[in-house]
């Protein structure tokens, strides 16, 4: 599919676990913890990054990898978005939000990448393959 064994080595999932792992300790600290909408979307949004990204792969062909990375993206702009909410509310500091906001860019940027390599690519996905293991 794209020369990837495992979603583990794809760099926009390992970018986006560690974002998710700095939104949960963010979010987890006063007063954003008390702001229980914004906290649970903010979360749901950034867990949808990576797991569409390792949805998409473990679907095994490139079409659907795409749309799932297209998923990803939207969910990383998501992200963006909320983190000005927070800002706006006191919630995070400025230096914080810029260094959230430009992991979140870098994501975009990475899948972004990705998706360009695969709409060119002449690999079709593992599904696709004729070499069927036993």
């Amino acid at each position: 599919m794209s020369g990837f064994k495992s979603f583990e080595e794809i760099e926009a999932w390992k970018m986006a676990r560690q974002l998710s792992l700095s939104i949960y300790v963010l979010s987890d600290q006063k007063p954003f913890i008390t702001d229980y909408a914004l906290r649970d979307q903010i979360r749901r949004a950034v867990i949808s990054i990576f797991s569409n990204i390792a949805e998409g792969f473990e679907r095994g062909g490139n079409k659907e990898f795409i749309q799932f990375l297209s998923f990803a993206k939207a969910s990383a702009g998501e992200v963006r978005s909320q983190l000005y909410l927070a800002l706006d509310l006191n919630y995070i500091e400025k230096e914080s939000f810029e260094k959230l906001k430009l992991h979140v860019l870098n994501i975009g940027k990475t899948i972004s990448g990705l998706i360009k390599y695969l709409k060119t690519s002449e690999l079709k996905g593992s599904k696709y393959s004729t070499n069927i293991e036993l």
